[in-house]
């Protein structure tokens, strides 16, 4: 018998914006029995606007001005989705997402700033790049910077259309960060021109008149050619080409950044030609928000009153650029979204409590720091304006990396979290949970969750499965074909019982793929945490529903198993498969002059073991998730296809461990290129910091097989021969004059494959390098 909290009530933040970021922060300081806390982001690192144009001017970096939603998230014992929201079903109070199921909530918060608005000027949407989002904005700064440092020697021009605050600072940050460049390379600074269009008679119309006019000076001092009261009308090509910018998606997956000439035609006649346009203009909210039923306003932005709360719907909350206060309206600006952070946790936590909201009235007056790209500032607050100076800069510097400082460094050492049972301490008066049977999930949970299920693969080979209420699962197997079995089960290394569902099926059937079986049926086996029956209905039919997505990719069905209730989510399967007898791969294959290939990078023991310590970097476990959604399906039908001798995958015991078991049922030695093998991000820098898996200790227990390790154990990647794997890769031998085409069509799919080493042969073994002629690893590359 054990005791723990049960979640009642689900909080929902959709959006890593400046108030939800406060608001998570400040949860995790006080958190509140029973509530689940679940963060729906399409990105794990959210800008901080106050020094994002100093990072377009090279003074920052990356991680300077990032928050890292991930370690925050965890900090505060929240879930993290890593989706886009593109609707509200407000009937049934979910969140619905583009690449998963819905989210349920009970009550809901929206900060998800602004997009780019509908750019009616013709030509602008295929030809200009807008601002925002600004993740993909930076993603073609990076490109035009590399560009620029690689031929710095050529002329660029490059529009910005707006000449607000955004604007302006963009100008400068440009301007300051390509001039360095060209300075560095000894070319002359005016090889570029820039060009800033606005409709107003002066710029930033939002600020007093003497800070436009300040601004508007400097600005001609540089260099930079203004053209006020001009209204751009018209983006066109210069030679009739498709542009490089036609669609979103094009945007987002374009990898090389082409300067194709492009015509800004204006109202007055005006044309310039420019190889770069930015759009810095006045955004709107995103459309869905509207289409799911709330009230907005013009732009589309949620209408909220002096709670934060939605003036239609009670149980949404908004805050930050996305929310338009009805009593108070302020400029779209990030001072008013830090601000409002603290009182809209505190709105949310009291409807949560049923409790009466309390009022937020914004100031009317706020202080703005313009940066000028080059380590100064200017300073207004109403009629007060003065700067450029570096001391301003300074001042801003400190304020903001002090507002940074606050989501960095973040340690899980002395957290507690009540609304969670992991593992911590309850009191008596709290609901204590049954074992054996008596843990069972519900069986009217289980009910509705079979059938929400919709199985795509329906194999005649399934006698008795899911849509049969019997006591077990009936399959046949051919006469000409052997089964093979193996089952994995493991607590959840990611918040997202989706992504789980995925992860856990790949790993668990890569055991079938290592042993050239085809897949046909699975049970699987959940510990679902203890929650209302609603919230365990939605938390399986997530589990169940990832996982039958990737059965169903592998041809095979899930026919039934068998759920718990415990203090975390945790989940398995035992997988059938079927293969004809004399074209299974052993461990055993391995011959002599073989080739060593590895389908996968290694490293997903040790990033979770730093993300447990909150020590990992949120896009250091996006691509680790990325490399475990990968099956590994067709890899062993290509490694089948080139005549692999050999084939296993490797998981739990490292990659030393599941070779050493190749090695000896093979009876041969190996070779292996320690600087081959590939490493996921972030490895490198976690294991300069001591940081290695639970397991890894027993792991290292067999480096007894690596005849060299007292030579090799110094090289900052040896504790990786060691690290466990989830859903790794397979690790394969394949006759040498078959290696490279191998490699080759192993890569059109599984970009991290690498040739790692080989097998010896009786020569080499003979020469006398090694104490034993079998049952030896020989590491290279150090």
């Amino acid at each position: 018998m054990k005791s723990s909290i049960a979640t009642e009530t689900d909080l929902v933040l959709i959006g890593g914006g400046h108030s939800h970021v406060i608001a998570i922060k400040n949860f995790a300081m006080n958190p509140m029995p029973g509530v689940r806390l679940t963060l729906i982001t399409d990105v794990y690192h959210t800008p901080y606007s106050g020094m994002l144009p100093g990072y377009v001017a090279g003074l920052y970096t990356f991680d300077q001005c990032h928050i890292d939603l991930h370690p925050l998230a965890k900090f505060a014992g929240a879930r993290i989705f890593v989706d886009r929201a593109i609707g509200l079903n407000l009937e049934k109070n979910q969140v619905i997402c583009a690449n998963r199921p819905p989210v349920t909530f009970d009550v809901l918060s929206i900060d998800i700033g602004s997009t780019p608005a509908s750019l009616t000027v013709p030509g602008a949407r295929e030809y200009s790049i807008p601002v925002k989002p600004i993740s993909k904005f930076l993603t073609y700064w990076h490109q035009i910077t590399a560009t620029v440092a690689q031929l710095p020697e050529q002329k660029i021009c490059i529009g910005i259309v707006g000449g607000g605050v955004g604007g302006v600072e963009l100008a400068f940050a440009v301007q300051s960060h390509l001039h360095n460049i060209y300075q560095n390379a000894r070319q002359p600074t005016n090889n570029l021109e820039l060009h800033l269009f606005h409709r107003g008679t002066r710029l930033l119309p939002g600020r007093h008149r003497w800070v436009g006019k300040q601004v508007e000076k400097i600005l001609k001092s540089r260099g930079v050619v203004l053209h006020l009261e001009e209204n751009v009308t018209g983006v066109k090509s210069k030679d009739g080409q498709d542009s490089d910018f036609a669609t979103d998606a094009r945007m987002s997956e374009r990898k090389i950044l082409d300067f194709a000439p492009k015509i800004i035609e204006c109202n007055s006649g005006l044309q310039i030609e420019c190889d770069i346009l930015f759009w810095v203009t006045q955004a709107s909210a995103a459309p869905w928000l509207q289409t799911a039923g709330l009230a907005t306003d013009a732009s589309g932005f949620i209408l909220v009153n002096d709670k934060l709360q939605s003036i239609s719907h009670p149980q949404v909350f908004a805050a930050g650029d996305v929310a338009t206060m009805v009593n108070h309206s302020r400029p779209k600006a990030g001072v008013f979204a830090v601000r409002q952070g603290k009182p809209l946790l505190e709105n949310l936590q009291r409807a949560l409590q049923r409790k009466p909201l309390k009022s937020f009235i914004p100031q009317k007056k706020f202080l703005i720091l313009i940066g000028t790209g080059d380590q100064r500032a200017i300073a207004s607050r109403g009629q007060i304006g003065f700067g450029p100076y570096s001391l301003l800069w300074r001042w801003k510097d400190h304020i903001d990396r002090k507002f940074m400082d606050k989501f960095t460094n973040l340690k899980m050492e002395g957290r507690s979290y009540p609304s969670s049972g992991k593992g911590r301490n309850r009191k008596d008066s709290e609901i204590m949970h049954c074992a054996g049977c008596g843990a069972k999930v519900g069986s009217k949970v289980l009910e509705k969750v079979l059938h929400r299920i919709q199985q795509q693969t329906h194999r005649d080979d399934i006698l008795i499965g899911l849509n049969t209420p019997d006591d077990a699962a009936v399959v046949r197997v051919p006469t000409d074909k052997v089964m093979v079995q193996t089952i994995d089960y493991f607590p959840a290394l990611v918040d997202d019982p989706y992504l789980l569902g995925k992860i856990a099926t790949n790993h668990c059937l890569s055991d079938l793929f290592a042993m050239g079986a085809t897949p046909q049926s699975a049970l699987a086996i959940a510990t679902i945490p203890y929650a209302s029956s609603t919230q365990q209905e939605n938390d399986l039919y997530q589990l169940l529903l990832g996982a039958t997505e990737i059965l169903n990719q592998a041809g095979a069905v899930l026919m039934g198993g068998h759920t718990t209730e415990g203090a975390e989510l945790a989940f398995g399967l035992t997988c059938n498969g079927l293969a004809f007898s004399e074209k299974l791969l052993y461990n055993s294959g391995m011959q002599s002059g073989d080739v060593l290939i590895l389908t996968k990078a290694l490293g997903t023991g040790v990033l979770f073991a730093a993300d447990m310590r909150l020590r990992a970097k949120g896009r250091w476990i996006e691509s680790a998730i990325k490399s475990m959604l990968v099956s590994n399906q067709n890899a062993a039908k290509l490694l089948l296809e080139y005549g692999a001798t050999a084939c296993t995958d490797v998981t739990g015991f490292g990659l030393v461990g599941h070779l050493l078991e190749m090695v000896k049922a093979s009876q041969v030695a190996v070779e292996l290129e320690m600087e081959a093998i590939s490493v996921l991000p972030g490895v490198a820098e976690i294991l300069q910091q001591g940081i290695f898996s639970s397991l890894y200790p027993e792991n290292l227990r067999i480096s007894a097989s690596i005849q060299n390790s007292e030579q090799v154990s110094t090289h900052v990647l040896y504790p990786l021969l060691f690290d466990p794997q989830t859903s790794g890769g397979l690790l394969a031998t394949v006759p040498a004059e078959s290696a490279s085409a191998c490699l080759q069509a192993l890569q059109q799919e599984y970009s991290e494959s690498r040739i790692i080493g080989r097998v010896l042969t009786k020569s080499e073994v003979s020469r006398g390098e090694w104490h034993s002629p079998y049952e030896v690893i020989f590491v290279r590359g150090t």
